[in-house]
């Protein structure tokens, strides 16, 4: 993951200046110590001036936004008027994380009373607060002692929570066929979805391929591509011909990723047919894909496709994928799709196989089959509701390791625990709305997630115990 990047926006008092100037060592010391800290959780700092009029922030957040940071937090380092900050900061695209923390832990009755100039900053922090609220500019909100506490990395996951809402809100989805016919729960508009959220659609189809696209995959770069798969999977018995055509079609599905400059992608394997422009269902690739970061849903979900891509921004550690089968004997969910998940979440060593594909005139394809691996993850879910109206829905569950007998090997399959009952855990999940096509996200996740939902405006439903 690239390193995450904040502006750091240092808010004071013009008032301080003029009648008190020997304040500023210490008030600039303690801006120091905070950007250091930051630093020292891997987070790149874009510093800027004390901030105590207008002019001043909208200069630091105009270089903010040219130097591309994540997020902008503010720092309160004393009572900052809001009206020097606000219209600013509402105005701005750059996700904003509100920090209110001061330099000193103990306040009490037998501290130093001369401590209140340089810990007062919380009224600053109650002032613009309200002004964002009343100007509809979302915000988070992390509060505690800079180093007694964990707000700090409390914003680290705001900021990370700020990456994926602008990966989200940028994203350029290929769609290559239709939406699968009868398929509604997936199903929004793509003018919809670019003016709710800011996505683009780039449909592909014979003619996108590019005049000769396919023909001018060379026969090296597919020999090359062949090898490593021979050396990152099991690939024994697999018919060379049928490797080779299947390659073939999966390099052209990466040259129009590339060609779109696309950050998700989806295909509806019916329409990839003899004269799609691609020999094959590009399965493989779409394994491969997820593990550059390139996002993915199945059979033209734009929707999932663009959460995915986005998902991956951050946490490379994330697949596509959907609920199956329910294991009511063990209280798990099994999960699968036809082909393909993010094989960087695999357990052991993916096998090759030829697919047999009885849907249309196409070839069959060449799949790596692969189990989830065991771990804690969240479950992830888009729910489109009402025109122009989501839910996100998230679940930390266990994904289980297999032990004995697997008698799915020639599949994607994968196996979770809920944090409830599974009939439960149903039940909560289509009541919400929840959607056939989802993410499983690994890692202690969750409150990014959550915050994810904060910042886009979305109703969040955590299914926990």
């Amino acid at each position: 993951m690239k390193k995450l990047r904040i502006g750091l926006l240092p808010l004071y008092i013009q008032l301080y200046d003029d009648y008190f100037a020997q304040l500023r060592p210490r008030i600039e010391a303690f801006y120091a110590t905070i950007v250091r800290s930051f630093e020292q959780r891997g987070v790149e700092v874009v510093e800027s001036g004390m901030c105590k009029v207008r002019s001043e922030c909208a200069e630091a957040v105009h270089r903010f936004e040219t130097q591309g940071v994540d997020a902008l937090v503010t720092l309160h380092l004393a009572y900052s008027p809001s009206l020097e900050s606000a219209a600013v900061l509402a105005a701005t695209e750059l996700p904003v994380i509100v920090l209110d923390t001061t330099p000193t832990y103990d306040y009490s009755p037998q501290q130093d009373p001369e401590e209140l100039m340089y810990n007062h900053g919380i009224h600053g922090v109650q002032d613009l607060c309200n002004l964002l609220l009343r100007s509809d500019k979302r915000f988070l909100l992390e509060a505690g002692h800079w180093s007694e506490s964990d707000v700090l990395d409390r914003v680290v996951e705001g900021v990370k929570a700020a990456r994926i809402v602008h990966h989200l809100r940028h994203a350029r989805v290929g769609r290559l066929g239709k939406t699968f016919a009868g398929m509604g729960d997936f199903d929004v508009p793509t003018d919809v979805l670019r003016r709710t959220i800011g996505l683009e659609t780039v449909i592909l189809d014979a003619s996108s391929l590019g005049e000769g696209a396919a023909s001018a995959i060379s026969d090296a770069a597919i020999e090359q591509e062949m090898q490593e798969d021979q050396r990152a999977y099991e690939s024994a018995g697999v018919d060379a011909a049928v490797h080779r055509q299947s390659t073939r079609a999966c390099l052209t599905m990466r040259q129009l990723i590339e060609e779109h400059r696309l950050t998700a992608f989806t295909v509806n394997f019916l329409d990839v047919t003899g004269q799609s422009g691609l020999s094959s269902m590009p399965f493989l690739e779409v394994s491969k894909a997820m593990g550059r970061g390139i996002g993915y849903a199945g059979e033209g979900d734009v929707l999932t496709a663009a959460l995915v891509g986005a998902l991956l921004a951050v946490y490379p550690e994330t697949s596509f994928t959907e609920m199956f089968c329910p294991d009511w004997k063990h209280n798990r969910v099994f999960l699968s799709h036809m082909g393909e998940m993010n094989l960087k979440v695999c357990s052991g060593k993916p096998v090759l196989r030829e697919m047999s594909f009885p849907f249309t005139d196409a070839d069959n394809p060449v799949v790596a089959y692969g189990r989830f691996r065991g771990g804690q993850a969240v479950y992830v879910n888009l729910a489109p509701g009402r025109e122009g109206e989501y839910r996100l829905i998230l679940s930390p569950i266990t994904m289980t390791e297999v032990e004995g007998e697997d008698r799915m090997a020639g599949s994607i399959r994968g196996w979770f625990e809920p944090p409830v009952p599974v009939a439960d855990f149903l039940t909560a999940y289509s009541r919400q709305g929840g959607t056939h096509h989802g993410a499983i996200v690994y890692g202690d996740v969750l409150r990014a997630l959550t915050e994810l939902g904060e910042l886009m405006g979305w109703p969040t439903v955590i299914i926990n115990e």
